[in-house]
């Protein structure tokens, strides 16, 4: 199988126009290819479904993890109490999420996808699924593999 040459950064892409603090700024470049990543969520996915994109973040994790804490949900994404707090409230009203009270801590309480909910991110989760791959398909695998790992050894770091 002959190997795809991968194509290199244009450069008039806005990291090369980059000047000052931002040029060298990891940051930026991290927040936006978070950015780029959820854009098409709000036209393709968000209004036709009526979901916020945190909602979906919450959902995301639910689908992985059932019977969560709101307070679980937020260290996973890594969203603000207040953030988490909306996007389960509006995921409790339109039946998406349902919730029960932890057999430890009858004050604690636990949340997971409804069936509505179940079926909408069975809907859904192909969609991102895709738009990851497209993302990710100027890296090699051993490439995705090393960002993956570099990823996660901040996210591990105990500051944070």
């Amino acid at each position: 199988m002959p190997s795809r040459a991968k194509p290199e950064a244009p450069s008039d892409s806005v990291s090369a126009r980059l000047k000052g603090p931002l040029a060298d700024s990891i940051f930026f470049r991290l927040v936006r290819a978070v950015n780029l990543t959820a854009q098409p969520f709000v036209e393709s996915v968000g209004r036709p479904h009526d979901l916020s994109l945190n909602e979906w973040r919450v959902m995301l994790v639910l689908a992985n993890k059932p019977r969560l804490s709101a307070s679980e949900i937020g260290v996973m994404t890594g969203m603000d109490k207040m953030s988490v707090s909306r996007a389960v409230a509006r995921l409790l009203r339109s039946h998406r999420v349902v919730r029960g009270a932890q057999a430890h801590d009858k004050r604690s309480q636990w949340l997971e996808l409804s069936t509505s909910g179940r079926t909408l991110f069975a809907l859904i989760a192909p969609l991102g699924q895709q738009r990851e791959a497209q993302m990710l398909s100027v890296l090699s695998s051993a490439q995705r593999r090393q960002l993956r790992e570099l990823l996660d050894r901040i996210l591990a770091n105990p500051t944070l």
